[in-house]
């Protein structure tokens, strides 16, 4: 078993549209310890981060983050510790398109 420790997913997502951040590759797990949110726009924005098990339909069940607002030129980071097996998916959302998220972690094959 080898664990590979890395930036797993960057995305600066379309505004107000569920994107795709990371999916876990096939035959391996993984480990998400920080996702980190910036607002790189010069006013308030707010976004959702959600956890799919194995790339199930978004639901209501998933969200971690829902509508936080980020201050302009701000950040956020969650330091989580998630667990995510083959073929979980982590989507982001934000209000506009000046936000940017980054999965930072490890996978393990």
């Amino acid at each position: 078993m080898a664990t590979f420790y890395k930036t797993l997913a960057q995305s600066n997502p379309a505004a107000t549209t569920s994107t795709d951040l990371y999916t876990v590759p096939a035959s391996r797990s993984a480990i998400v310890s920080t996702i980190m949110v910036a607002n790189q726009g010069a006013a308030d924005a707010t976004f959702r981060i959600s956890f799919a098990i194995a790339g199930a339909v978004l639901a209501a069940k998933q969200y971690v983050a829902y509508d936080v607002t980020c201050p302009a030129n701000g950040l956020y980071a969650f330091t989580i510790g998630a667990t995510m097996a083959t073929t979980d998916v982590i989507r982001v959302y934000a209000s506009t398109a000046t936000m940017s998220f980054v999965a930072f972690g490890s996978e393990i094959s």
